[in-house]
């Protein structure tokens, strides 16, 4: 069993289900197909919790790249799953499904912007990130 922990903006769309996937650099093992995942916000610390009781499902593990271009104000330029490059349209509906719908301007932008703060700040040139989607399901 793998377990993910998430940033504390995303903990409640997690707990609440509406976030149902994530993006993670590669890493020794991650989930595979029908086990189990736990999910928790503020891992190894005091604050640690688990977000969802009944552990759901992995149904998707896929290759990802996101690239955002500084110089583009900072907007998500292209995101591709298993090679499949998404449209503007798809960008902005899974930005959304990704957690970043919630504020009020363009998901595409927010998930650009925090991208860029988490992983590229002070980048002036294209960023590229490559890791996988883990997509899960919950149990009835």
């Amino acid at each position: 069993m793998v377990a993910y922990s998430f940033h504390a903006m995303f903990a409640n769309q997690v707990e609440q289900k509406i976030k149902n996937h994530t993006l993670r650099a590669d890493r020794a093992r991650h989930a595979r197909v029908g086990e189990p995942v736990q999910l928790y916000t503020a891992m190894r610390t005091r604050q640690c919790r688990k977000l969802v009781a009944i552990d759901p499902i992995c149904v998707e593990v896929a290759n990802a790249t996101l690239e955002i271009d500084p110089a583009y104000s900072r907007i998500l330029a292209s995101v591709r799953i298993d090679g499949h490059r998404l449209n503007a349209i798809e960008i902005e509906k899974f930005a959304w499904s990704d957690g970043f719908g919630m504020q009020d301007r363009s998901a595409r932008l927010a998930m650009g912007e925090y991208w860029l703060e988490q992983q590229g700040e002070g980048r002036s040139e294209a960023f590229l990130w490559g890791g996988v989607l883990i997509r899960w399901e919950h149990q009835a």
